[in-house]
């Protein structure tokens, strides 16, 4: 079996970075792409706003205190959406073998390359030089013979990183690899590793498959897997869109039924028009609701019908909304999104991975 040569280029800072670019006072500057309003959340930061400990989802309040001279700008879109094209351009000098995670983060599998470069470094090297020349952003990058491997290397030296892992390499990393750092490992499943005395890569490889699979599912193979060095998953060059969501951020705060129904029924007009304008339909509606102390559920419903008209998701929404306790317990977000599409796209369509503006919805 040929090994693998697989690449993760993700742009550092990205959406702060192209504002910086763009505009010469702000570099070197604490820059929050976002709106600096109370009820505002922080989209991107930059690395000199990072140093005052600023992160990606942090509310705009919260990012202020931590850093008094703040510099927020609003986001551009449309700007960074044609950076990321003239990005892809460069990836696309090498192979067409492309899978784009978001507008500033793929995977590229250069196995066989268009340019016969044996080495997968030296086409990472080649590739952040580019983008540094060529468009003046910088890149870090991971070289890994699978994707697990080189996306948590292009993590590894952040900024301006270049890391590869070699499969001789492999286990030793992963071993000293927090658990917080494996792939589909967040905060509530790390707490939950913990528990079970798991805290890095080589206690979780000491884990049995049937361990694993009792506590998480379908997910303890896959961590069986990574803590072994396997993934087998592959590039995938057309990507199936599997959802289209949108979320709105209240001005306050909102436990009142009526205020909550008015602003579900608003959610709900915005999301009838993008599924509108992605002619996208599903059968499965979920809504999200974020806290005032930012904790968050998810309530979802499928149907046999697709969901595509205002009479068919908001009463449903309305629905699921009665799951979810908020009397005492106010609404600071509510989200809604629909999934599961019953027929596939055309295998040639082209992907582009929706981006709403400051929404934090995942699929």
């Amino acid at each position: 079996m040929v090994e693998r040569k697989i690449i993760h280029i993700d742009m550092d800072a990205f959406f702060a970075s192209v504002e910086q670019r763009d505009n010469p006072e702000l570099r070197g500057k604490p820059v929050a792409v976002g709106y600096s309003e109370e009820r505002g959340v922080v989209a991107a930061a930059s690395y000199e706003a990072r140093r005052y400990g600023v992160r990606s989802a942090m509310s705009s309040l919260k990012a202020k205190n931590l850093c008094p001279h703040l510099i927020f700008v609003p986001g551009r879109m449309s700007a960074y959406k044609a950076v990321s094209r003239q990005i892809h351009e460069i990836f696309h000098q090498y192979t067409d073998l492309i899978e784009p995670l978001s507008l500033d983060e793929a995977f590229l599998d250069v196995t066989g390359n268009k340019k016969g470069i044996s080495l997968a470094v030296d086409i990472a090297v080649a590739i952040k030089k580019s983008i540094r020349e060529e468009l003046n952003l910088v890149a870090s990058a991971g070289v890994s013979y699978n994707k697990f491997l080189a996306k948590i290397a292009s993590d590894y030296r952040k900024p301006d990183g270049l890391c590869t892992i070699h499969p001789q390499q492999a286990l030793d990393f992963i071993s000293h690899l927090s658990i917080e750092s494996f792939w589909g490992v967040g905060p509530v499943t790390a707490k939950k590793m913990h528990t079970l005395g798991i805290h890095n890569g080589e206690q979780l490889r000491l884990c049995t498959v049937e361990m694993l699979t009792r506590q998480f599912g379908k997910a303890g193979l896959m961590y069986y897997d990574f803590s072994r060095g396997i993934d087998l998953r592959p590039v995938e060059a057309v990507r199936i869109r599997k959802s289209v969501g949108c979320e709105r951020t209240l001005e306050k705060d909102i436990s009142l039924r009526s205020s909550v129904i008015i602003e579900l029924y608003h959610v709900a007009v915005e999301l009838v028009e993008r599924l509108k304008q992605a002619d996208f339909t599903g059968n499965t509606l979920t809504l999200k609701i974020k806290f005032h102390d930012f904790n968050q559920i998810t309530r979802s419903s499928t149907q046999t019908n697709e969901l595509k008209t205002l009479n068919e998701i908001l009463p449903l929404a309305k629905q699921l909304l009665k799951e979810v306790e908020y009397s005492n317990h106010p609404i600071r977000l509510i989200g809604l999104s629909v999934s599961n599409p019953k027929e596939l796209v055309d295998e040639k369509e082209e992907w582009e991975q929706l981006s709403f503006e400051f929404s934090d919805w995942s699929d």
